[in-house]
């Protein structure tokens, strides 16, 4: 049995918490500098609603995303932007003009309305404003990438539910920037999208999507489109993160409801390589510290989300003789997110939780001190 002294004990071993942020139903820590400046952005989902019974799918979507900035060793709020249910926002550049793009899965407060306009934010005299707002459904990740001078933005969306109409685009999709915004390149075939990660090797240019109730897939360029070249998993799809060490490439996959697995690059196709954990997986971070590789796996829920487990231990990593060796379990209560950073001479790890053990989305962000 696990007691709580053990799990503190392995948490102060490589983690020691630096900073907490009273958010509430967060979903993803983006770190981006501006002007030699650190910021965070942190999307949040909802607000606990008073007298409402506890629910991960309740609450009121009719929040904001909030900006943190890096002052005197710690992350002060810096702005607000209105992003209703928001799932990501992610940083970008499109040469001098600096953006924030944001995903948003729902309005409202019960009833909930998932056709959403998701908002693309452009930076202007030391202040983010709305530039562009995208028709979305049930968006999860805004995801910008380019090549050979294009830029692209793809969105991983869409849920198959009863009696939930789309009025927009119910699929996710790839929009291309056509010099002063983004417009509709390619859909997909995605029902419930959840992540992207883009990527080159061996001369080829690669996209990998995930998705919980389609096939989660690797694309691969045609020189006109993407086209799908592998398949990961049939359900429960939620990350890939790729990366090269030792010579070799390779390509983690987090799947909520079955194994995170990493795989390895044989010159053809990704085979699998270890096993990273069960059920429960959300996302992954890979970073390096001392001439040491890391994987950090953020765990979500397990159960259904009529009685989900959010009190979950995720995991950190070391690359050791060509497999992940894990340093130590730590805790995330509803973990969706987490993000390694460099500041004032120290590795930190921010990871973002979004439903307390009680089902509530007033959780905090922890933002952790690497010791080691």
């Amino acid at each position: 049995m696990v007691t709580d002294l053990d799990r503190s004990a392995r948490q102060s071993d490589l983690l020691q918490v630096h900073q907490r942020l009273p958010t509430s139903g967060a979903r993803r820590v983006t770190t981006f500098e501006l002007d030699s400046r650190l910021y965070l952005a942190v999307p949040q989902l909802a607000a606990d609603v008073p007298g409402q019974p506890p629910h991960m799918n309740g609450g009121n979507s009719d929040v904001e995303t909030i900006v943190y900035q890096w002052s005197n060793g710690q992350f002060i709020e810096a702005q607000r932007l209105a992003v209703p249910g928001g799932e990501d926002v992610a940083y970008f550049r499109i040469g001098e003009a600096e953006f924030l793009a944001t995903a948003s899965i729902r309005t409202g407060h019960g009833p909930y309305d998932l056709n959403v306009k998701s908002g693309i934010y452009r930076r202007h005299t030391n202040t983010w404003t709305l530039d562009q707002q995208i028709p979305t459904f049930a968006a999860k990740q805004c995801y910008p990438f380019g090549f050979e001078g294009r830029h692209f933005l793809a969105l991983a969306q869409g849920v198959t539910l009863p009696n939930v109409e789309a009025r927009h685009p119910r699929t996710s999709r790839i929009l291309e920037w056509n010099g002063s915004r983004f417009s509709d390149f390619q859909s997909l075939e995605g029902q419930w999208g959840y992540g992207w990660e883009f990527f080159e090797l061996s001369g080829q240019r690669y996209l990998a999507y995930a998705d919980h109730t389609s096939a989660s897939l690797l694309y691969r360029w045609n020189g006109e489109r993407f086209v799908a070249f592998q398949t990961f998993a049939e359900q429960g799809g939620r990350a890939f993160e790729f990366f090269a060490t030792e010579g070799s490439a390779w390509l983690a996959f987090a799947n909520l409801t079955g194994e995170s697995t990493l795989y390895r690059w044989n010159g053809q196709q990704f085979t699998p390589h270890q096993t990273l954990g069960g059920p429960g997986g959300r996302e992954f971070e890979v970073f390096e510290k001392d001439g040491k590789l890391y994987l950090v796996r953020v765990c979500f829920i397990q159960g259904t989300p009529a009685a989900p487990k959010t009190d979950l231990l995720s995991q950190i990593y070391c690359w050791e003789a060509g497999h992940f060796v894990k340093l130590q379990d730590f805790e995330t209560w509803g973990g969706t997110d987490a993000r390694a950073f460099q500041a004032d001479g120290h590795v930190y790890l921010a990871v973002s939780n979004s439903l307390s053990p009680e089902l509530r989305f007033r959780q905090d962000t922890i933002i952790y001190r690497l010791t080691r």
